[in-house]
């Protein structure tokens, strides 16, 4: 199979639309763009300028062959609706051929979180004698107090801290930035790990002084540290405890946001913190928070 020469303009000029003008994150960039190159290689000689409803319905036909998840297929879906929508903005087709498209209703799961107690025997069981250790309490402190994102942990710059006044700054998805609020007790470790164990990491390695462009969180060479290494630090503690659940670092936004819901905060103020877009992302953690007291209800209640 090839690639249409018109197709190729048109997907390589959308990849810029998505990044620049959308501000989609490179990771959502990066599949939509995929996606697209899926399907006009599907498309082989026919330029994706040229076609109608029915063909792309068989391009959806053809990759429901291969049982991917409902979440993929949605997404696959919204790649193509995006697409189309950009090329009749663009003036290159008249008419949206995938206007009528319809995305399959994705399954709802509730997201998994600890409770405090599991949380505090994390915290309680990461090593804090080596400076690598210690960075890595601080890190774990900080998501469980602020419920940030990993990849905005891992982005953290000294120009996005206030930690006079208990606030971080952090880029979210799109870098849309917001301000976090942080516990005494996350500030104090990230305070200590900054004033003593940062300039211990590197292996040789010297560091300069740091201004505001400079990463907070670094590994044994002095680069910034990767999020890779934050879902290992988490892995090895798990294992170790014998906690009888998948932890990883959205764990612990997912628990941030449910203890908050938990003891009343209101749903914007959750929103707000988590950096959500709508509102409908952040009431998933009252349905979380209703299951959790019915399982305690049944658990508790003689009679349930």
């Amino acid at each position: 199979m090839s690639i249409n020469s018109d197709s190729k303009i048109d997907i390589e000029d959308f990849k810029s639309y998505l990044i620049v003008e959308k501000n989609f994150s490179a990771h959502t960039a990066k599949a939509y763009y995929s996606d697209i190159l899926s399907y006009i290689v599907w498309l082989d000689e026919q330029s994706c300028e040229n076609v109608n409803f029915s063909k792309i319905r068989d391009y959806i036909h053809f990759i429901q062959k291969f049982n991917y998840k409902k979440t993929t297929v949605a997404r696959k879906i919204a790649s193509i609706r995006t697409f189309y929508k950009y090329l009749n903005r663009e003036r290159k087709i008249d008419i949206n051929p995938a206007m009528n498209l319809n995305t399959p209703k994705r399954p709802k799961s509730l997201p998994k979180f600890l409770t405090p107690e599991e949380v505090e025997q994390i915290l309680n069981n990461t090593k804090i004698e080596t400076p690598a250790g210690y960075r890595n309490r601080a890190i774990l402190e900080l998501l469980w107090a602020t419920g940030m994102r990993v990849s905005e942990l891992s982005g953290l710059n000294f120009g996005d801290l206030n930690l006079e006044n208990n606030e971080i700054r952090v880029f979210g998805k799109g870098a849309k930035e917001r301000i976090i609020l942080v516990t005494d007790r996350a500030k104090s470790y990230l305070e200590r790990y900054i004033s003593t164990a940062r300039s211990l990491i590197p292996k040789g390695f010297a560091l300069k002084e740091p201004d505001e462009n400079t990463p907070v969180f670094i590994n044994n060479t002095g680069y910034r540290l990767q999020t890779r290494t934050v879902r290992n630090v988490i892995n090895e503690i798990v294992e170790k405890i014998s906690l009888p659940k998948h932890v990883t670092p959205h764990v612990f936004r997912h628990s941030f946001a449910t203890h908050l819901i938990e003891n009343g905060a209101d749903l914007r103020v959750v929103q707000e913190l988590l950096g959500h877009a709508s509102i409908s992302n952040t009431q998933i953690y009252t349905h979380v928070s209703a299951q959790h007291l019915k399982d305690v209800y049944n658990e508790a209640h003689p009679r349930a």
